[in-house]
C-alpha cells in the first residue's frame, strides 16, 4: 500500500536476464488498446476483481469520503465510477484521521454471493508507528447493504482476502497482511503473514505463518494471493511507494511454506528509469479474463518533470501479463525491457473481444501506437449531490465526513454549504472537492454568500492537505466591506500574496485555471442574464494575484523528512484536489450557495 520509512535509497541490483514470455503479441493497428493511466489522478492501490463479465477496481480514499473509490468496466478499457463503498458513519469514520491516514488500500474480493471489502483504518502514520484498525465488511451487493465492519489482524496493513475457491481448492479463505515492527534496529517491513479466515464465524482461526520476508528492494507490502495450475503466488509492492516502487511476485507449492521470489526480478518497476512516462509503478493486482488472459492492475504516477512533482497523485494503470513455460508472469507483448527490467506501457492490447477504444493514430515505424489526446471533459455544470439519495455524485469527495443536512444541503445545480472549521482542521470542515486529474484544467463556479465577519468565509480552493492549499475566498473586512482574500498555506505557515479586493454585494464567479506547475484564481460579477454569456465563457475574467505554485500540492510536496534515516514527520499520498469550501469560525454556520461548478481538461 502506502510506504512507512524509506530506510535510504536502495542501491542497484544485479538484474539477471528475464526468460521471455511466449507467444509475443504487441497492440497492432487493428487491436483494442486501452491507454494508461485507465484511472487518471489520485487512484492508488489498485485492487481489481472479476465477477463474471464484470470488472471492478477499488482504489484508496484516505481521509476523503465515502471511503474506497470503485470503477466498473466490462473490457478494461472503459471505466464508469460508481462512487465510494463506504458511505456512512458505522463503516468509517474519518473524524480526526492525519492527513494521508485513514483508508488504505483496500482489496475488494467475491465467493459464495458476497462481496468481501477489506481496508485499513490508519490513526497514525508518522514516526515509528502505524496506528491501524483493519476491518472487513461483506454485502450481497456492491449496492449494499454492507454489514456492520468486523475487526481483522491488525498488527500491520495492507490487508487482504484469498479465498482457496478454485477447482483444486479447499474453500477456505485466507486473511494476508504486512507486518510492521517499530523496534528499532529492525526493517519496519517484517514480511507478509498469513492467517486462516473463518468465514462464518469473522474471525482469524489458527496459527499466523509468515511466508515471504521480501528480496532486497525491500518495504514488502501490498500482498495479493492467487492460486494457479500447482502454484500458490503471492504479489507484492516493494522499494517503497515513490521512484523506487515495484511489483515483485514469489510463488509456492503449499499454501502456508515459504514462498520463493521470481529469480528474474521485479515483474514491474520504473526505478533506474526516470525517463519513463509511467513513474512509480509498483502495487500490483492481477485478474484472469473469461478468455483466460491476464492483466495487472498497478499504481503509477506522472510527473511534470523527470522525479519532479506528482500533482496528480498516484494512479491506476493496467498491462498485460503472459506466463512462461516455467510458470512465471511476464508482462506481454513488447513491453519494454530496459536493464533487465520491464517497464510499463502506455498503452496496451485490451482484451478480445472489447468495445470500441479511444481512437489511436498511425503506427510509426520503431515506435508504438500512440493514442491521440483525450477530449477535453464536456465542460458541462456538474451535479454534487444526487437528489435521489442525497449522496455526493462520483467524482465528488468530501473530507473526513459525509454528507449531512447539517452542513451540506442539495441546491439546483449545485450545493449550499454551512460554514465549518479552518481549512486547518481534521474535524467538521465544509468542503467538497474532486479529483486534479489532468495537468492543464479549468475550474469554475458561482458563488452566492454574505460574510459579515472576518470569521466567515467562501470559496474556491486547491487542496492537498490540512497544511499546503491555495484558497480564493470571499469573507468581510472592517473597513473594506465584503472583499476576496487570496490564502496560501505552506506547512502549515499562511501567507496572503495578494491585497484583499473589494468587490461589492451579489454573486461572482470564481475560476483556477491551473496549467502545470502553475495555478492562477481568477474572478468575475455574475452575469445577469445567462444567455449573454454563450459562447463567452473566457470573457470578463480578472486575476486575483499573481500565479502560485501548484507543484507544492503533490505527494512530494507534502512529504517531509530524511530518507537517509528513515525519519519523516509528514506523508503524501493524496494527490491534489479542487473544490468548494466555507468556514464559520464563531459557530454559526453560515451559508454559502455555490452553483455551476464546471471542471474542463485542457487538450
Amino acid at each position: 500500500m502506502t510506504s512507512g520509512p524509506v530506510l535510504g535509497t536502495p542501491a542497484p541490483l544485479p538484474v539477471p536476464p528475464r526468460p521471455a514470455a511466449t507467444p509475443p503479441s504487441a497492440p497492432t493497428s487493428g487491436d483494442s488498446v486501452l491507454v494508461n493511466p485507465v484511472l487518471p489522478g489520485f487512484h492508488p492501490d489498485p485492487s481489481i476483481l472479476r465477477v463474471g463479465d464484470d470488472y471492478y477496481i477499488a482504489t484508496s480514499t484516505f481521509e476523503w469520503t465515502p471511503g474506497v473509490t470503485l470503477h466498473h468496466s466490462r473490457d478494461l478499457v472503459h471505466w464508469t465510477p460508481l462512487g465510494g463503498l463506504l458511505q456512512e458513519d458505522r463503516l468509517l469514520d474519518l473524524a480526526g484521521r492525519p492527513d494521508s491516514g485513514g483508508v488504505w488500500a483496500p482489496c475488494l474480493s467475491h465467493t459464495d454471493g458476497l462481496f468481501h471489502l477489506v481496508y485499513s483504518d490508519v490513526t497514525n502514520l508518522a514516526g515509528a508507528f502505524k496506528d491501524v484498525r483493519n476491518r472487513v465488511t461483506t454485502a450481497p451487493s456492491l449496492a449494499g447493504p454492507w454489514s456492520d465492519p468486523v475487526p481483522f489482524p491488525s498488527h500491520g496493513f495492507d490487508p487482504s482476502l484469498f479465498h482457496d475457491d478454485g477447482p483444486d481448492g479447499d474453500g477456505r479463505s485466507w486473511a494476508v497482511w504486512m507486518a510492521w515492527d517499530h523496534r528499532p534496529g529492525r526493517h519496519p517491513f517484517a514480511g507478509i503473514l498469513l492467517q486462516e479466515w473463518d468465514r462464518a464465524r469473522s474471525t482469524v482461526t489458527g496459527p499466523a505463518h509468515r511466508v515471504f520476508t521480501g528480496t532486497a528492494l525491500a518495504h514488502t507490502e501490498g500482498p495479493h494471493l492467487y492460486r494457479r495450475g500447482p502454484y500458490y503466488y503471492l504479489v507484492t509492492a516493494e522499494g517503497g511507494t515513490s521512484w523506487n516502487h515495484a511489483v515483485t511476485v514469489a510463488r509456492s507449492r503449499s499454501l502456508t511454506d515459504p514462498y520463493e521470489a521470481d529469480p528474474a526480478g521485479p515483474l514491474l518497476t520504473s526505478r533506474h528509469h526516470p525517463e519513463a512516462p509511467l513513474q512509480k509503478a509498483g502495487h500490483g493486482s492481477l485478474v484472469e479474463t473469461p478468455a483466460g488472459e491476464w492483466y495487472l492492475a498497478h499504481l503509477t504516477a506522472r510527473p511534470l518533470t523527470p522525479r519532479g512533482a506528482c500533482v496528480l497523485g498516484r494512479e491506476t494503470a493496467l498491462q498485460r501479463v503472459e506466463w512462461t513455460p516455467e510458470g512465471w508472469p511476464r508482462l506481454a507483448g513488447d513491453a519494454q525491457v530496459r536493464g533487465g527490467e520491464a517497464l510499463p506501457r502506455t498503452v496496451v492490447r485490451a482484451p478480445r473481444p472489447a468495445r470500441p477504444p479511444r481512437p489511436v493514430g498511425p503506427a510509426v515505424p520503431g515506435r508504438a501506437v500512440s493514442p491521440l489526446p483525450a477530449p477535453a471533459a464536456s465542460g458541462g455544470p456538474e451535479d454534487i449531490v444526487s437528489a435521489d439519495s442525497g449522496r455526493l455524485t462520483p467524482p465528488w469527495s468530501a473530507l473526513r465526513r459525509h454528507p449531512d443536512p447539517g452542513w451540506l444541503t442539495p441546491l439546483p445545480g449545485g450545493v449550499r454549504l454551512h460554514g465549518g472549521q479552518s481549512l486547518a482542521s481534521t474535524h467538521g470542515q465544509s468542503l467538497v472537492a474532486r479529483r486534479r486529474q489532468a495537468a492543464d484544467f479549468d475550474f469554475s463556479v458561482r458563488l452566492d454568500a454574505r460574510p459579515d465577519s472576518p470569521l466567515v468565509m467562501a470559496g474556491l480552493v486547491h487542496y492537498y492537505n490540512t497544511t499546503l492549499w491555495h484558497y480564493a475566498h470571499l469573507t468581510w473586512d472592517e473597513e473594506l466591506g465584503r472583499v476576496l482574500r487570496l490564502g496560501v498555506c505552506a506547512h502549515g505557515r499562511y501567507d496572503e500574496p495578494a491585497a484583499p479586493l473589494p468587490v461589492g454585494d451579489g454573486p461572482l464567479e470564481l475560476r483556477l485555471a491551473a496549467r502545470g506547475a502553475e495555478g492562477r484564481f481568477l474572478w468575475r460579477p455574475d452575469g445577469s442574464d445567462d444567455a449573454a454569456r454563450e459562447g463567452a465563457a473566457d470573457a470578463g475574467w480578472r486575476s486575483l494575484g499573481e500565479a502560485l505554485d501548484g507543484s507544492a500540492l503533490s505527494d512530494e510536496g507534502a512529504t517531509r523528512g530524511d530518507p537517509a534515516t528513515g525519519h519523516f514527520t509528514a506523508w503524501g499520498f493524496t494527490g491534489a484536489f479542487v473544490g468548494l469550501s466555507a468556514q464559520d469560525l464563531a459557530g454559526g454556520r453560515a451559508p454559502a450557495d455555490f452553483t455551476r461548478p464546471v471542471y474542463r481538461e485542457r487538450a
